[in-house]
């Protein structure tokens, strides 16, 4: 209709539609344009597990040889305790718990990234034999074999040699399929071989010496490692979650991943190199401790939502687990104390074979 006479006419412009967010999902939008959408199982699940690796930390700090009452810990962390109390928690707990939140995380992210890429829940790089490759590099380092580098850089090169190997024996076959984790397995068993071979040729204090790399201790590390470690973890953890789209499309078939332009190897070759950087920087301050990289995705992926790779809960869950298992080992026996390793392997073994028995179907 036209406005009455001596009247300017005016255009109207529809209001925009209100956008509404997928169900599961909160929006932030900023403007109409721009928004963020946030999965609210997954935000959740992140919520739960740093809550529980608070909780789990607090008891990490308190109980021990010396048990210290929560009002006693506040104290503490104040600045107001006592000097043995402080000396204990300050000095030698922290840091430990320091050191087994980041050797947990490191390991529980190479393990979703693996299991991502090879759309197999057993596919961790301690399952295909990139611990041992590192370990039998860093004891080989330890009892001598003429080489002048350090454990830790060992442990990196172990790690990369594995890696190199399982793909060599794979015949360019991709990380997908039993046959990339029969043949990790072989290399595994192969390094975890030699390692034995290694400490069984050298006296009994030089193996002593090697031992804490055989089993997975956070007792004593190498401050070097954990430096290099709290360096590169951030790094990592960044690089993973750059890579969580194309890793979530990639979980599809390989057409509609490229489909949707995604440069498929290209990725794959840089989330596997990401994984063994971080495989090999956890073992250069923990030794074998895979079991966490089969465990915390496991339970990442339990809580979280389907939509997308658990990068972030992985991370938390692997830190919470090594936490909890180190507590026990200090706890269970004390004074006698049990390396993380051994007690992150009687939970995961059965674990293991768990999935085994309840997965129809691995490929």
């Amino acid at each position: 209709m036209f406005p009455p006479s001596g009247q300017p006419m005016t255009l109207s412009t529809p209001a925009p539609e209100e956008v509404r967010a997928p169900n599961g999902t909160w929006r932030i939008a900023w403007d109409h344009d721009n928004s963020l959408l946030i999965d609210r199982r997954a935000f959740t699940a992140n919520a739960l597990l740093l809550a529980a690796l608070l909780l789990a930390s607090l008891a990490y700090l308190s109980l021990g040889s010396m048990r210290l009452s929560p009002a006693e810990l506040w104290a503490v962390l104040a600045g107001r305790g006592d000097m043995m109390a402080s000396f204990m928690v300050l000095d030698l707990r922290l840091p430990r718990l320091a050191v087994a939140c980041m050797t947990g995380a490191a390991f529980a992210l190479a393990g979703c990234l693996m299991q991502t890429l090879a759309r197999n829940r057993l596919a961790t790089p301690g399952i295909i034999g990139i611990d041992n490759g590192a370990t039998a590099f860093a004891v080989a380092s330890v009892v001598g074999i003429g080489v002048s580098i350090a454990p830790p850089a060992m442990a990196l090169a172990g790690a990369v040699t594995a890696t190199a190997l399982t793909f060599g024996l794979v015949g360019g076959g991709g990380v997908r399929g039993y046959r990339f984790i029969v043949a990790g397995i072989g290399v595994g068993a192969v390094f975890g071989a030699l390692t034995q071979l290694l400490l069984a040729r050298v006296s009994i204090d030089v193996a002593n010496a090697a031992y804490p790399w055989t089993v997975g201790t956070l007792n004593a590390r190498p401050q070097s490692a954990v430096t290099t470690l709290a360096v590169g973890l951030p790094l990592g953890l960044m690089a993973a979650l750059w890579l969580a789209r194309a890793l979530s499309v990639m979980r599809f078939s390989e057409s509609v991943a490229q489909g949707l332009g995604q440069p498929v190897n290209r990725r794959r070759h840089q989330a596997l190199i990401l994984s063994v950087v971080l495989t090999a920087l956890a073992v250069a301050v923990a030794g074998p401790v895979g079991m966490v990289g089969l465990i915390g995705p496991e339970i990442a992926r339990y809580l979280s939502s389907t939509r997308g790779v658990p990068i972030v809960a992985s991370a938390l869950a692997g830190a919470l687990v090594m936490v909890l298992s180190d507590l026990v080992g200090r706890t269970l026996f004390a004074p006698i104390e049990i390396p993380v390793g051994i007690v992150t392997a009687v939970v995961g073994g059965p674990y293991l074979l768990w999935i085994l028995l309840r997965t129809r179907s691995l490929a």
